[in-house]
């Protein structure tokens, strides 16, 4: 199962619909009625293999518990996939800055460049993707252990992934009609949480060990 944190946004909906086709069943909750406590229970009870990010509004410094979120998933090594705002929650959250961009770009349709890595393992280099958003990540001030993975063609930061860990954000939208190979990015995350998340079972205490990270 993996946990959608809602940032108030009508493309929750679309992605959580996206996850569906792909064979996950997940649960959606509001960026202010979830907390980290709340995230390590659903670690000890082993029903969890990865968190969303959903798009939204606002920015990351109103964003409900989300950068406290990605702090815990990165301690813990759980899979997170941020999507538009959560791509910029999850720069902010290793404290790169989220500046505005050049021009506003609601649902304008852009061509990005990708390094066939990470979520994009499989797909083609040039395709089209769908953007909602004024905000972009600063490429100079993200820090070393982030790579970026795709550009757009107005050289906008379209993609990150951690070096070390399974954290992965894209800037555009995935479950828009516009964007080839949504599902497939989705079922590049979901492999990744199959492979690298914390599927806990029955013979494992982890309460121990996630007491102290809760406490954060």
């Amino acid at each position: 199962m993996y946990l959608m944190v809602d940032n108030y946004d009508s493309f929750t909906a679309m992605l959580t619909s996206y996850f569906s086709e792909c064979g996950a069943d997940g649960v959606v909750v509001k960026n202010d009625e979830i907390s980290c406590v709340d995230v390590c229970e659903m670690l000890a009870r082993g029903s969890l293999e990865g968190i969303v990010i959903s798009p939204g509004p606002k920015s990351p410094a109103d964003c409900g518990n989300c950068i406290q979120i990605v702090r815990l998933a990165a301690r813990m090594r759980v899979p997170l996939l941020g999507v538009c705002l959560g791509h910029q929650i999850i720069a902010a959250a290793y404290g790169a800055s989220v500046i505005r961009g050049e021009r506003p770009m609601h649902g304008k349709v852009s061509m990005i460049r990708t390094d066939g890595q990470g979520l994009f393992c499989g797909m083609p280099s040039l395709f089209p993707v769908t953007r909602y958003h004024s905000l972009v990540v600063a490429e100079e001030s993200l820090p070393s252990c982030f790579v970026v993975d795709a550009y757009s063609d107005d050289g906008a930061v379209m993609a990150i992934r951690h070096r070390q860990l399974p954290l992965y954000g894209v800037q555009f939208h995935p479950e828009a009609a516009r964007t080839l190979y949504g599902h497939e990015l989705i079922a590049n995350f979901m492999e990744c949480c199959k492979v690298k998340g914390v599927l806990i079972d029955g013979r494992t205490d982890y309460r121990s060990g996630l007491a102290c990270e809760c406490r954060g």
